[in-house]
Formats: structure tokens, sequence, C-alpha cells
């Protein structure tokens, strides 16, 4: 069902020099015209942005050749704009007035056509209004870093790119005593690339249930939230088993205790009940039953962020709070503490998501030039106190009463330290990233984007690439040589199995004709 209402717009254009429109023969004067449009509101039950008009029929009022009466004549955008064009002859008395009709009746044909074609293109599309008489000798170039659109022309290959960047330096922070962490960006702040990866699944998220709601409705969002929330279930359980599985054919009693699966080991009954429950989870694996919850609830969280986004992010926000102030958390088995707690870190899906669907609204301030001033002053402080955990000479820099409250930035419960940090870091990167940007299609950010691509099985493959180094590290050698290259194998590896998965996925077969 779709709903119309019109309305009419006025508007005042100043011409600087004569001009002529093709409904008229004679030259006008220069001086200010007064232009009608009417246009018409399109809403539709399926739309997830607001409402937009399309242009009916412009006007503008004409003096009429006798008398003191006012002539309204319909102008199309071609004809409007070719008008606020300075004539090509150097004044009006210069103009010829014996024009060849022939040729003028011939041009008014043809732009009276053109215009017609335009107007009908227009209303098939439902194309946004017609702009402003000023803005069509320059339209406005958008900016690179604006929000993603839900039904933006094609993918953004920058979400995926950050995605496949967080899972190689979540891979290389995985395994412990490794050199290649220092090319994440743990060392360098108070967040790492957790915070990256938690707010680019809010956005991917938003983007595919919303694109979902656009075209099946609320059925097609939910029938996708439960699909996706058991594949992250089915991954866990066999990523769970696989890890015990691993620890056991090492023959590693240490290597057990540090990846928490020695309760898996020997009490394979209850261990796996709990992680059924997603109360018991190997160490690197936490991330993972988070989403399980993440994805069920987010059809109502979706529901709320298209109706009232700033409700929804107010609710977000009050329960982050309420986790720093009353210490909540979720009961876990068995030492009843999950690392990465969901009432904290469900903020930054939450955001990720607001930020598609609502980000327009707060885009001239994040695209104000005080904003990017804080947060550079911001990072570079970050960078200070974070040097200064590993180069002595840097801690005169920070003084005590400043460092007991900087040291203590807790992961677990998404310390506001590492919330402001990234918050940061995505302003910059929103500034200096575009969305045509040149690196996208180089290779070494083809395969980020790929393994961004298929993030699930690649994070498996990451946390089982990452024990198996740490085995490596354990039982052969731990020398600097040997970490760097586990690194890059690794990494290596992680591409060739997205590049396998991407050229075996099942698409869709082409129907006869």
């Amino acid at each position: 069902m779709i709903m119309t209402s019109t309305r009419s717009r006025r508007e005042t254009i100043e011409f600087e020099h004569p001009f002529r429109i093709t409904s008229f023969e004679r030259i006008l004067p220069a001086g200010s015209y007064e232009v009608v449009s009417d246009e018409e509101l399109m809403e539709g039950i399926h739309e997830l942005s607001l409402p937009s008009f399309r242009p009916i029929a412009t006007m503008i009022l004409l003096p009429a050749p006798r008398g003191s009466f006012v002539e309204m004549v319909a102008i199309s955008s071609i004809d409007l704009s070719d008008a606020r064009e300075p004539m090509r002859s150097c004044s009006v008395e210069h103009v010829s007035v014996d024009l060849d009709k022939n040729r003028t009746a011939l041009n008014i044909v043809v732009r009276q056509k053109l215009a017609e074609i335009e107007r009908n293109t227009k209303a098939l599309r439902g194309l946004p209004p017609q702009p402003k008489p000023e803005l069509l000798a320059a339209p406005a170039r958008p900016l690179g870093g604006a929000p993603p659109e839900l039904k933006g022309p094609g993918r953004d290959r920058r979400i995926d790119a950050c995605r496949g960047l967080a899972l190689w330096c979540i891979f290389l922070n995985h395994f412990p005593n490794n050199a290649g962490s220092w090319l994440t960006l743990r060392n360098y702040g108070f967040s790492d690339s957790a915070e990256m990866f938690m707010f680019v699944s809010g956005v991917t998220c938003a983007l595919a249930y919303g694109s979902a709601h656009a075209r099946d409705g609320w059925p097609g969002v939910v029938t996708r939230t439960l699909r996706r929330s058991w594949d992250i279930y089915a991954a866990f359980l066999l990523l769970t088993v696989a890890c015990a599985v691993m620890v056991y054919l090492s023959g590693g009693d240490r290597l057990a205790d540090e990846s928490n699966t020695r309760l898996l080991l020997e009490y394979p009954g209850a261990a796996l009940a709990h992680a059924a429950i997603l109360q018991y989870r190997p160490v690197n694996t936490d991330i993972l039953p988070i989403f399980v919850v993440y994805h069920l609830l987010f059809a109502p969280l979706l529901w709320l962020l298209l109706r009232v986004p700033n409700t929804a992010l107010g609710a977000s926000l009050l329960l982050y709070a309420m986790v720093h102030v009353f210490g909540w958390v979720v009961p876990a088995w068995p030492d009843k503490v999950w690392f990465f707690n969901p009432l904290a870190w469900q903020l930054l899906v939450v955001l990720g998501a607001w930020y598609v669907i609502a980000g327009k609204r707060i885009w001239p301030l994040m695209s104000c030039r005080v904003m990017l001033v804080f947060a550079v002053l911001y990072l570079t402080l970050s960078l200070v106190v974070a040097l200064s955990w590993w180069v002595t000479a840097l801690q005169d820099l920070v003084p005590p009463a400043f460092a007991k409250v900087i040291y203590e930035v807790d992961k677990s419960n998404l310390a506001p330290l590492r919330l402001l940090h990234f918050l940061a870091l995505a302003l910059l990167a929103v500034w200096l990233v575009p969305r045509d940007w040149r690196a996208l299609p180089m290779p070494l950010m083809r395969a980020a984007i790929l393994c961004g691509e298929n993030s699930l099985a690649i994070y498996c493959i990451g946390v089982l690439l990452a024990l198996a180094s740490q085995i490596v590290l354990v039982g052969i050698s731990s020398g600097f040589a040997m970490q760097i290259a586990l690194s890059l194998a690794g990494i290596l590896l992680m591409i060739a199995a997205a590049a396998l998965l991407d050229s075996i996925r099942i698409k869709p077969r082409r129907q006869p004709r």
C-alpha cells in the first residue's frame, strides 16, 4: 500500500543575464523570477529511510507581454539549468531577431522531449527531490567516509577489509610471546582489534538484516538471525572439541591449563553440557557464544533502531554504565565470569548498527575538524602511555596519579578508556579511508577482504592456528625467527582457506529461459 501527498516549494532565482526558455519565443530580461515546484511524497511500508519527495511539475512565473498580469509557464530542470547559463552573445542588443524558425522549432521539440523523458524517469524510479537550481551546475560530492547505506550501491569493501585485518590481528595476539603482535593495535593504545571486530559486526548485521527486512519483512529477518545463530553455535561446539583434541594429541599438561581444556579432557560430560548452554569456553573462543546471543536478539534490536534509534542507543549506554557501576556479569562455568562480558560489549554492536541507520544525523559533528583534533590528541596520549609499559624512559612522562588510573584498563568489561580509544580510531579512519580508497584493489587488501567475507570460518581457523603455533613454540623453539615464521605462515594459511572457501561457495543456479 502506498500513501501519497503533495507539497509546493517556492524559491526566488536571480538571473544575471538575459535568458530564453523553450516555451517562450522572446528573450527574457535579467532579474528575479519566482519558481514554484510541486512535489509528491512517496512512502512505502517497507522503506527503511526517511520519506522522500519526487518532483511532479516545476513552474516559473513570467511577466505577460502586455499588461500587468503574470503568466505561469512549465519548465524542466534542463531548461532551468540552461536558462541560468550566461547567453553566448555579447549583449541583448546584438542578438539577431531574425532567427531561423525551423531550427528554433526543432530545438524546442527536442528539448521538450528530453524534459518529458527526465520527468518520467524520475517518477518511475522514485528518485529524491529535484535539487535547487544553485546546485545544478556543481553537484555536491558525497563524503567518502559517510555511513554505509542500507540500500547502498553495492557492497562496501571497507567493511570486509576491516574484518579481515581484525581477524589477522586477533590471530597474532592469540598465541603468547609472539613478536608478530607488535604489528597489531594492542601495543600502541588502550584498545585492540576486538573492539574493531565487534563494531564492524554491528555494521554488517544492520546492513544484512536491514536488507532482509526491506526484501522479506520481519519473517525474513527472524529466519536469517536464527540461521546465523545456529551456524555460530555449531561452529563454537566443533571448535571446542577440536581444541581439546589438539591439546590431547600434543600431550602437554601445561598447555591444557593455559587453553582451559583440562576440564573438558578430565570431565568431558560436564564440560560439554556447560558448553552446550554457552557457560564453558576454551581460551580464545569466548567471542563466539557472545555472537550467538547477539544474533538471536538482533531482530528486536533492529525493530527498535528503525523506530526509535536514539532510544535504543540510550538503553545500550545505560546498560553499559550499569555494568561498571554495579559490576553486573553473566554466569559462567567454572569461574563464573565471561572474559568478554556481553552486557558491556553489546554497546559496540549496537553502536555499529545505530551508525548505519541513524549515523547521518551526527555526521556534521563527526566531520568537523575540532573532533578530529581531539581524536588525534587522545590517540597520542594513549600511544605514550601504552609504550611506557614497555619503554622505561617514557614512564617519567606519565604522572603517577594519572598512571594509577590509566594502567587499570579492563578489557573484560570494555573499560571507558578502551571505548574512547576505539571511537577516536574510528573517527580518524572515517577521515582517511574513503569508499573508493585506492589501496582497496591492492593484493594485500584484497586478501583481507577475502578473509572478511568468510569471517566465521576464518576466525575458527585462526583459533586453531594460534593453538598450533603455541604448541610449536613450547615443543620446538620459541625464538624470534620461529615467532615471525609462525605469524606469516598462519596469515598465509588463513588467506588460502578464505580463497578455497570462496571458490567452492555454492552459487544459485541460473534458471533456464
